[in-house]
């Protein structure tokens, strides 16, 4: 199937991920989705996109341990040859994660590092592990936040391991820049899904603060931001690369 789109989505098996496969499905895109430990909601998102006519497949993957990576894509070479008999796949979205809240001047180096690993460190040596699987004429999307560009209480960490993020991606535009690969940045605003304890998803309160700081009055929701990425990947943006997209719905401009 030389023509059918193929896209890894990290972290797929709930939040964003999972809006941004179910999206991709929609438009006719097939997925291999990760998760850490979330197995049965892997299978039920790959359960989902089967029900919409497409194809998908859930691995296995720690985005925090480097160590894995190697295996990962090697297990990622055999799905593709064995499912669609191709050696590459086309779309690469960078969204798994992981959150730890704290001041400041209470963050500890457990925090900053399991933020690294998963954020900023995972993100660079993941990529880097999978370029020879990634199609030339490829995209990439990295999931940034909102949260570097206007400050949230405890989120020092968080925003700084984002805000390198942003930086790589304008690195790895320039220099895939020559396979044809375009890759950008998605940053969320307050978004309703189980970060963070779910907080800005279960607590009205929470929510009706953070609906009053937006320009169109809502907190988004996981496909506001599927939506998003699935546009930022598809053919139609061809000429948009080394961007940094905000889906925040105009939150405290």
């Amino acid at each position: 199937m030389p023509d059918q789109k193929i896209a890894v989505v990290t972290g797929g098996s709930r939040g964003l991920g999972r809006a941004s496969a179910m999206h991709l499905a929609a438009e006719g895109v097939d997925v291999i989705l990760t998760y850490r430990r979330g197995r049965t909601e892997a299978d039920a998102v790959c359960a989902a996109i089967a029900q919409l006519g497409g194809t998908a497949v859930a691995l296995p993957l720690d985005t925090g341990d480097l160590a894995g990576f190697d295996g990962f894509a090697e297990q990622l070479r055999r799905v593709l040859a064995d499912r669609w008999g191709r050696e590459s796949f086309d779309y690469l979205v960078n969204n798994a994660g992981t959150s730890v809240t704290a001041p400041f001047a209470e963050t500890t180096e457990k925090d900053f590092d399991e933020l690294l690993n998963v954020h900023f460190k995972g993100v660079f040596f993941l990529t880097q592990t999978l370029l020879p699987v990634l199609a030339d004429a490829g995209a990439i999307v990295n999931v940034s936040t909102g949260l570097t560009r206007f400050v949230g209480p405890g989120q020092a960490a968080y925003a700084s391991m984002k805000g390198a993020i942003e930086v790589l991606t304008r690195y790895q535009a320039q220099e895939l820049g020559k396979r044809g690969i375009r890759v950008n940045t998605i940053a969320p605003g307050p978004i309703g899904t189980d970060f963070a304890g779910g907080v800005m998803r279960d607590n009205e309160q929470v929510r009706a603060a953070l609906a009053g700081q937006a320009a169109l009055g809502r907190v988004g929701e996981p496909d506001d931001v599927g939506r998003a990425i699935t546009a930022l990947l598809s053919g139609q943006n061809s000429w948009v690369t080394a961007q940094r997209l905000e889906v925040s719905g105009g939150t405290r401009l």
